[in-house]
This record gives structure tokens, sequence and C-alpha cells, in this order.
């Protein structure tokens, strides 16, 4: 089974974020970047497809070469092959997509797996993109699957419950939390990994769809109010959070 994984590149889920001079972006410097969380389970359900039916694990990532260091963190946990897609960091969530397609096209994978976000700016769009740029199936928010044959039937969270789907292969599915547990790589296997190759090549340039035209930090404005447990309380507590904080 030729199985691709793409993962992305995000800020560590610690960081403070800090807004740039340009007021566009987010400040890099001092920032450390790690492999998107939810790409872990993409990983790691690559892994076992590969382990269950055969073929090879390829891991791809649309960024600049410090992109290189996720694509080592999938190679140590045991992808056979990494790829970095150089984009110069203007690329939307279109773009990205696109990125992947073109590679996409060039494997011809029987099954392409995603985290099913990536923790920064939380699209949730690249695996219906990615399916849909490819003219194939997509499924998003996988919590539990199996393939027979040439056919997937998926589980996937929904509001309120679980929806299960059927689809052919080549297919794209997006991993949920909880679909596995991924795999620790080995400190041998890590060391391994700061030798393999990384193949390299540019993405296609395609016009934004989406221009980011401003970025703050959202403004908090914090008042000490103390209330009782009393009726009169409870419904001034009920009052504050309609009228002022209009959360309710």
């Amino acid at each position: 089974m030729n199985i691709l994984v793409c993962v992305s590149q995000v800020p560590d889920t610690t960081t403070k974020v800090a807004v740039s001079a340009d007021g566009k972006t987010i400040e890099k410097n001092g920032v450390k970047f790690i492999l998107n969380p939810y790409d872990e389970y993409a990983i790691e359900e690559g892994l076992q497809l590969k382990e269950k039916f055969g073929g090879s694990v390829t891991a791809l990532t649309v960024g600049n070469d410090s992109a290189k260091d996720i694509l080592r963190t999938a190679l140590a946990m045991g992808a056979d092959k990494a790829v970095l897609v150089s984009e110069n960091g203007t690329a939307d969530t279109f773009g990205i997509a696109s990125a992947i397609a073109d590679y996409a096209r060039t494997l011809n994978p029987d099954i392409v797996i995603l985290g099913r976000q990536s923790i920064d700016y939380d699209s949730f769009a690249m695996a219906s993109m990615v399916g849909e740029l490819l003219d194939i199936p997509s499924i998003s928010m996988v919590s539990s699957w199996s393939i027979e044959g040439t056919n997937i039937t998926a589980e996937r969270d929904i509001e309120g419950g679980k929806e299960v789907l059927e689809a052919a292969l080549p297919c794209v599915i997006s991993a949920q939390k909880g679909l596995n547990n991924p795999r620790y790589p080995k400190l041998p296997d890590i060391m391994k990994a700061k030798s393999k190759p990384i193949d390299t090549t540019t993405a296609s340039v395609s016009e934004a769809r989406v221009i980011t035209k401003g970025m703050e930090l959202p403004q908090t404005q914090r008042r000490g109010i103390i209330l009782g447990d009393g009726e009169n309380d409870i419904s001034e507590l009920v009052r504050l959070l309609h009228e002022d904080a209009k959360v309710i």
C-alpha cells in the first residue's frame, strides 16, 4: 500500500504568542516549533497500515528548511521517506493544499492521511481541500476505521454523536485524537533519522485566496465582581453574563 502522510510544523502549545512588527504574523524569535500534535496520529495510522498491508509510508510537509525537523521525527517513528515541499511562507490554506495535491499526483498514493487540523490556524479545511483537488473522497475527524479490499468504512465524530461513512480507495482521511496511541521513537531511530535523506521539491506558485490584513492579541479586561449565593446574586450573575459579557 502506498501511503502519504502530511504533517505540519506549528508553534509549541506552551508558546506565549506575540505579534510581529508587521502586524500580520506572529513573532517567531524564541518560538519553539514542533510537529502538529494531531499529525502524530496520522503518522501512527500510516505506520499501522504499512505493518498490516505492507507498502511504504511517505511523510510530506510544506514549508521552509526548519520544517525538516518534523520530517526527521516522522522518519524516527518509522516513515520510509520524507519530502519537503519548499515554500516561502506566503501560501494560504489553499496554496498548501495545492502543493500537497501536486506532489500526491506524482506519488499516486492509495491513501492520504492528515491530522484533523493544525493547532495554529485551526482552519480544519486541509483534508477536504486535498480530496477535492485530487478528485477523490475525503473523510474528516476519523475516530475509527477499517479497510476491506479497496473499501473503507470510517466512523467520524459529529456534534452530539457519531457518523459511519463508506468510501473507496484512493481516499483522504484526517485523524482524530483517540484513533490510536502514537509510538515514541527510540533513541537509535532518532539518531538514524538525523542522517537519512530528505527529498526537496518546490511548491508551484498559486494565487492566495485569503490574505491576512492584520493580527492582534485579544484584549483582556477583567472586572473583580464578587457575588454571593443568594437569589438576587444569582439573578445579577445571569444579567451580567447576558447583558455585559454577552455569552448567554
